[in-house]
């Protein structure tokens, strides 16, 4: 079993390192837009939301089928990396990434822009007052209330991007030590009948999604009960 599992180790780190790599790059480029999303007073917000929202109910394969198109060699942004870089964004981890990222913007925003609303403006407004640059009054005023928003953020990314599927398969397809994640690797055991293989994959994965949201759950917990006892 063990020496079973052990065969399975590419797909999971490959399925870990884009989750790492699409979660970094979330809370990066989510921050800021979130933040908008937050205090903005534009008519059309709830338009953007709903467009940033879209993911959590549409099927992967819809998405999955329109970056398929985008990504085709002869396709707007397929063809503009293939000039660039002289290979294909097809079956690549970098096409991973790209869908990752947009597949699990909604999990990432969602939480970081609920957190600056309850911040508000008043403590950077303040900080600015005082002569705080925005790059000091993030980090330090706004990074440390809103830590509670961050984690949730990176574990609901980090988490969903374990679990994708549909959308991975149809613009990575399953090229072992590239393409081939977890999710890939558990469909072509069960659909060959290997359920002790799947079996196994299938409970480490379960035990990392349980262990993160676990902590989140905790975390919480423990700031809610501060939050009564001040």
């Amino acid at each position: 079993m063990m020496e079973e599992l052990l065969q399975e180790m590419p797909a999971l780190w490959l399925t870990i390192k884009l989750a790492l790599v699409t979660t970094m790059i979330l809370l990066v480029l989510s921050t800021p837009f979130a933040y908008w999303l937050a205090h903005t007073r534009v008519r059309y917000r709830p338009v953007i939301e709903a467009i940033v929202a879209l993911p959590i109910v549409l099927p992967p394969t819809v998405l999955g089928f329109y970056f398929l198109i985008l990504f085709n060699p002869d396709g707007l942004i397929g063809s503009i990396w293939q000039t660039i870089t002289n290979s294909s964004l097809l079956f690549s981890f970098s096409a991973l990434v790209i869908v990752s990222v947009f597949y699990s913007l909604p999990f990432v925003v969602q939480p970081l822009q609920n957190a600056f609303s309850a911040i508000g403006r008043q403590p950077l407004e303040k900080a600015y007052t005082l002569g705080a640059t925005p790059v000091n009054a993030f980090f330090s005023i706004l990074l440390p209330l809103s830590k509670g928003g961050y984690l949730t953020a990176g574990v609901l990314g980090f988490a969903h991007t374990l679990g994708e599927f549909g959308i991975v398969l149809m613009v990575g397809g399953s090229i072992p030590n590239e393409t081939k994640v977890a999710s890939i690797a558990i469909y072509e055991m069960v659909e060959s009948m290997q359920y002790d293989r799947a079996h196994g994959l299938s409970g480490i994965l379960l035990a990392i999604s349980f262990f993160f949201l676990l902590a989140v759950y905790f975390v919480n917990q423990r700031s809610n009960k501060k939050k009564l006892n001040t």
